[in-house]
């Protein structure tokens, strides 16, 4: 089946984020080959938690990533992995960022679902199910 959905064992889902979350200090530090190294350190965090990255774009200072995962992962943990794994691979392999940033990230960030049905039509297809009995 093409519909967009995931079919998995005891499970079907459509799960989408846009998050985006910044630098401390929103510093202009993701450029120079980390911009690039972020990417594949994420798409690697992805591939090992079965998450599927339909969009990425690293700015100087931000970050964008649109993924679609199993809502078993848990979505703060999988943001809480993202940030803290690829704090510790480009800490370490770019040095100069620890001179610039007492910490890679910034504790926050943004998150937004994506779906192809919006509120209203949820809302009024709950609430018209005892009709259709």
């Amino acid at each position: 089946m093409n519909d967009g959905y995931t079919y998995k064992e005891g499970i079907v889902y459509k799960n989408q984020f846009h998050i985006i979350w910044c630098p401390k200090y929103r510093r202009p530090v993701l450029t120079d080959g980390v911009d690039i190294r972020l990417k594949q350190v994420l798409y690697e965090i992805a591939e090992e938690k079965g998450i599927t990255i339909k969009a990425l774009e690293i700015m100087p200072d931000h970050v964008h990533i649109f993924i679609d995962l199993d809502p078993r992962l848990g979505v703060h943990t999988v943001i809480k992995t993202m940030k803290g794994r690829s704090a510790r691979i480009l800490r370490s392999e770019f040095p100069w960022l620890k001179t610039r940033l007492p910490s890679m990230w910034t504790r926050s960030y943004f998150l937004c679902t994506v779906g192809h049905v919006n509120e209203d039509t949820i809302q009024k297809y709950i609430n018209e199910q005892k009709r259709h009995q």
